[in-house]
């Protein structure tokens, strides 16, 4: 039997896959992609700026049912529709990281290929002590 164990939280899937929200196997907590829905409507709003705040929110949440916390992200990599999106999940990134000497890593990308309205995703890495 695997200690792996696979992480949800309420409200936030990746609709009928799968795919858990996240994994972790001893202290090492990784996710699958994390996006902007919106748990109450079970939806992704159509605005940037809303997609990325609950991009982090769900990120958080998810962090947090996996025994870990943002302060606990090592790595994060952030998909992006258009270019212009990063501005919004900059905006985000500096509420949720505010000191700049304590941040994880990051890489961005393009991703024209996102489904339908989605505008962002991310997916990140994690220790979570126990």
């Amino acid at each position: 039997m695997s200690d792996r164990k696979s992480i949800e939280v309420e409200g936030y899937s990746h609709g009928n896959l799968p795919i858990p929200a996240a994994s972790r196997v001893g202290p090492l907590v990784m996710t699958g992609g994390i996006h902007g829905l919106d748990p109450e409507t079970g939806k992704l709003p159509d605005d940037l700026a809303e997609q990325a705040r609950l991009m982090f929110w769900n990120l958080e949440r998810i962090m947090k049912a996996a025994g870990a916390g943002l302060d606990r992200i090592v790595r994060m990599t952030v998909y992006v529709k258009v270019p212009e999106a990063r501005a919004a999940v900059n905006a985000e990134w500096v509420q949720a990281f505010p000191d700049p000497a304590s941040c994880p890593a990051r890489h961005t990308l393009v991703n024209e290929s996102l489904p339908s309205n989605m505008l962002v995703q991310c997916d990140a890495t994690a220790y979570a002590a126990d």
